[in-house]
């Protein structure tokens, strides 16, 4: 059984590529994720950050590098990565890319639990994902190409492609089902409808 990670959080790791990369306090840590838009993939508050920075350092995965103070604003410490942290980045990296988790998306927890509504209502609420899904999708290249005009490497958009793709692949489940909710061609509609007939009754 592997030993769990005693920081597992994505932004964690973002901090340690950020220091793999050169040495950095946390404010500029936050505005190179965001100039990089990986606030789209990783979630970042400014106490989270600072929180993940305290973490690393108790780990002995960061140390603190030094101090600088600009113009009467406080001292800001610089953070660099250790040989302990160039380590566990890699190893962690290695194993996100290789080996598939189980994550619990809150639309698949839906899913689950999808006959407590009426087959009607679950037919408009899917049209309704529909057509933010194609809103999504639309923004999402626009995005792309914005970047793509911008001579952004393609190396650096591809969490961007991964989620369009999911996006895209997500529209076309979800239409598959509404469809099959309304033609009956999904398996057990029948029942459902009548449950909810007989719990209106009763």
């Amino acid at each position: 059984m592997k030993n769990p990670r005693k920081i597992s959080s994505p932004l964690g790791l973002a901090v340690l590529v950020l220091l793999f990369e050169k040495a950095m306090h946390p404010y500029e840590m936050a505005v190179t994720l965001k100039q990089r838009r990986k606030e789209q993939s990783i979630k970042l508050r400014y106490g989270s950050l600072y929180t993940v920075i305290d973490q690393l350092e108790r780990e002995g995965l960061i140390e603190a590098a030094g101090t600088e103070r600009d113009g009467g604003r406080p001292e800001r410490t610089t953070y660099r990565i250790t040989d302990a942290g160039e380590t566990e980045m890699g190893a962690w990296l290695r194993a996100l890319l290789a080996e598939p988790v189980k994550e619990y998306p809150q639309f698949e927890a839906a899913l689950s639990l999808l006959p407590a509504l009426p087959p009607k209502d679950v037919q408009l609420l899917l049209a309704e994902r529909l057509g933010r899904l194609e809103d999504q999708e639309r923004q999402m290249q626009a995005d792309l190409n914005n970047a793509a005009a911008a001579n952004m490497p393609a190396l650096f958009l591809v969490e961007s492609e991964y989620a369009l793709a999911l996006v895209r692949a997500e529209r076309v489940y979800v239409k598959r089902l509404a469809r099959g909710i309304e033609t009956g061609e999904l398996g057990g509609v029948e029942q459902w409808q009548q449950w909810h007939l007989d719990h209106k009754r009763n």
